[in-house]
């Protein structure tokens, strides 16, 4: 439901969102968050929906280690 309701639909489209935050930053302000931005959302490719996938993952795979 998150995805359907971003103000963006394509790879062009987030990296230019991306892009438009980032420039309202200062120099070494935010450095993971410019991390995450310059080195995934912002390359072509990127899939926000893949971010799903892989959270859903990590998210199950430790439920299923607490479970024994």
């Amino acid at each position: 439901m998150q995805e359907k309701t971003l103000p963006f639909d394509t790879p062009d489209e987030t990296a230019k969102l991306a892009e438009s935050i980032m420039s309202g930053f200062g120099d070494g302000e935010y450095p993971y968050l410019t991390e995450i931005a310059t080195a995934h959302v912002m390359r072509p490719g990127y899939a926000y929906g893949d971010e799903f996938e892989f959270g859903l993952d990590l998210i199950l795979n430790g439920l299923q280690q607490a479970a024994g």
